[in-house]
């Protein structure tokens, strides 16, 4: 069974949309948490297009009740920004993606390269001090496995906006094999091993065929979209379950 973890920013994104403060992105946390929500994840970034700076350590109170057993998980690039708000919040989970802060979305995963290695393992070993696991964004390749456990990550987010892509296709079958062989790998290896990108309640099934023992997906956007026609709580409730 894995979590759900909700990604909160496309609500964010629409209240930024306005100076109401509607849609509040308290509520619709509190939404998901009263209907089988299991963590909540936010990527704050610098230009605050949906979550903004402020909303971390109102998230980080609202949820300090249901701590640690419902996570939080930030996710972000590791600069000096995002370990000040990592101090300040202590999340239980913090998600590392390789984009600049102004990318558009995190479409590609850490390749663990020398240059990468060399900003990588001083901020994990740094955010681990702090007492949160961190998770390293990568790509289906097992590859990236060894080099995830030599910059000391305690475990990896497969990135799964290809595979969701092939999907409505038909032609998904290669990436969902690679999806699963990076989780197989990563499993027996010791790390923990999450998902995320462009999840829906269409292509969730496959997935956990394919990795029965994923740990956890972060799914924010196809979730949001679905809420449009069934309602926020009810989708998330559908979203827990699938992944159950």
């Amino acid at each position: 069974m894995a979590r759900l973890s909700v990604n909160l920013n496309k609500v964010a994104l629409l209240r930024n949309s306005r100076r109401t403060g509607v849609p509040d992105v308290l509520h619709f946390a509190r939404i998901a948490l009263d209907n089988g929500a299991r963590g909540l994840t936010v990527h704050p970034r610098p230009d605050e297009r949906h979550i903004r700076g402020s909303d971390v350590p109102a998230l980080a109170a609202l949820m300090k009740p249901v701590r640690p057993a419902i996570e939080f998980n930030i996710e972000g690039y590791p600069d000096a920004r995002l370990m000040a708000i990592l101090r300040a919040t202590l999340p239980e989970q913090c998600t590392l993606v390789p984009d600049a802060p102004e990318a558009f979305t995190s479409e590609e995963g850490w390749k663990l390269d020398p240059a990468q290695m060399a900003l990588a393992k001083p901020s994990i070993a740094a955010i681990k001090a702090l007492g949160c696991r961190v998770i390293l964004f990568t790509d289906p390749d097992p590859a990236v496995v060894p080099r995830a456990i030599e910059a000391g990550a305690d475990g990896i987010e497969i990135y799964t906006g290809a595979y969701a892509a092939a999907f409505h296709h038909g032609t998904h079958a290669a990436l969902l094999a690679a999806i699963a062989a990076t989780a197989r790998a990563a499993a027996d290896a010791g790390l923990v091993v999450n998902a995320g990108h462009d999840l829906n309640l269409r292509n969730i099934p496959l997935l956990m065929a394919a990795v029965p023992f994923l740990a956890e997906a972060s799914i924010g956007h196809e979730l949001t979209a679905d809420a449009l026609e069934r309602g926020f709580g009810p989708t998330v409730a559908a979203y827990a379950a699938a992944l159950g």
